[in-house]
């Protein structure tokens, strides 16, 4: 579940728990939209967790010249976590 679908779950949640006051038989719209909303809250915290400390990679390209005048180019790369 991407971050995006986990807002729109807890915003759909809240809609139902709190806009919506229509009796549907068989179907309490209260307690699927505070289903929807911990689903959504979950999400969020998950997706959070698992892709806030991914690695970041820092590339730096430094040009200069040599001894003999040449241009020089040299890449460094970082990892980061």
């Amino acid at each position: 579940m991407r971050l995006g679908t986990a807002i729109v779950l807890l915003a759909l949640g809240a809609i139902l728990t709190f806009a919506l006051r229509v009796d549907v038989s068989g179907v309490d719209l209260q307690v699927v939209g505070w289903i929807l909303m911990i689903v959504g809250a979950l999400g969020i915290v998950l997706e959070l967790a698992v892709w806030g400390p991914r690695q970041r990679r820092v590339t730096r390209t430094d040009a200069y010249g040599d001894a003999d005048g040449a241009p020089v180019r040299r890449s460094t790369t970082e990892e980061r976590y």
